[in-house]
């Protein structure tokens, strides 16, 4: 496959990815806004945006526009605007282009769900930056990228450009569940006073409901929302489909059936990350520090990533990487 083709497949998904993975994060910092300062003195609904802007890595971008946090204006970078190129309008816009561009390397039901989420996007925006209507067009966002991943298994065949698709898709899902730990982590270390329990029970509910993930957890559990039981469930819990431990599983799997040598560096790094979220314990990772673990990770995460550009995406030709236009106009999560 060429390396073009490859890496706007890999975007591609990607971009779809990242246009629910926003859809997610800007859901979980809704919730968490909406919890009554009088529970959580000294915390107002903004400390809860500005910390979701700096967990996508956008806080400093955020401030260099607008002079303070103000809810409608963070949910119009984060959604509509053209300038911040992860909004969820730029990664809808990109997967379609990506997918006019590949119409021969998908089928034609795929770039069928790429273009009716460009076009009738329009109309479900419409007041979606308002905090009361936001809720019904981040449920839209979601629904549009089930309906696409779902073509997608059901109409292609399993050939190269779909392990690049899958691949895409499990770097952004890796990249999305660190970033919504590090918020609730974050959220918890701010909150104190005699509110604590409840903050964190409301909080930690909130994360599970946003990842679509509750039912699971109480199924698995069976008791009250216990921070260590979420986090055990994201980060190592093997039949959840947005926990690490899937996520690097996917990665390294997929990765062994694309490269050509199975001791190329992206599958060793992809089998090594794997490996350690296999055979890890959450008691190792309360040991070494959650902040510290996930912070850890992103920096793996971004290495793995790295070198997956080098091996499938870059021209030996020229030297230079192919599909680097896609990546800088989207902007990669990994920070």
């Amino acid at each position: 496959m060429l390396c073009r083709t490859a890496s706007d497949l890999y975007w591609l998904s990607r971009d779809v990815e990242r246009a629910e993975n926003i859809a997610r994060l800007v859901d979980l910092t809704q919730r968490i806004s909406l919890l009554p300062e009088r529970l959580d003195p000294g915390k107002s609904s903004t400390t809860a945006w500005s910390r979701g802007l700096d967990a996508l890595g956008q806080l400093e971008a955020y401030n260099e526009r607008y002079d303070q946090i103000q809810v409608d204006q963070v949910l119009n970078w984060l959604i509509l605007n053209p300038d911040n190129p992860s909004s969820i309008r730029n990664c809808l816009f990109m997967g379609r282009e990506l997918g006019r561009a590949q119409r021969g390397a998908i089928t034609a039901e795929m770039y069928q769900e790429l273009n009716t989420s460009w076009l009738e996007l329009e109309e479900a925006v419409d007041g979606a930056t308002s905090s009361d209507e936001v809720t019904r067009f981040l449920e839209w966002v979601k629904t549009r990228s089930a309906a696409f991943r779902g073509v997608t298994i059901g109409t292609m065949g399993r050939d190269e450009g779909y392990h690049f698709l899958a691949l895409g898709t499990a770097v952004e899902r890796a990249d999305n569940t660190v970033r919504l730990l590090d918020i609730k982590y974050a959220q918890a270390e701010e909150s104190d006073g005699n509110s604590r329990d409840f903050i964190q029970y409301y909080q930690w509910s909130a994360m599970l409901q946003a990842m679509s993930a509750f039912e699971t957890y109480r199924k698995t559990y069976r008791d009250a929302v216990n921070p260590l039981h979420v986090s055990e469930m994201m980060i190592f819990q093997q039949d959840m489909p947005h926990s690490l431990a899937v996520c690097t599983q996917s990665l390294h799997r997929i990765l062994g059936i694309l490269a050509d040598e199975p001791r190329t560096e992206a599958v060793r790094q992809a089998g090594a990350l794997a490996a350690s979220l296999s055979y890890g314990r959450m008691q190792d990772v309360v040991e070494q520090g959650i902040k510290v673990f996930l912070d850890d990770f992103m920096l793996r995460l971004e290495r793995l990533t790295q070198a997956i550009v080098d091996q499938f995406m870059t021209s030996t030709d020229t030297g230079s990487i192919v599909g680097e236009d896609a990546g800088l106009q989207t902007g990669t999560m990994v920070s």
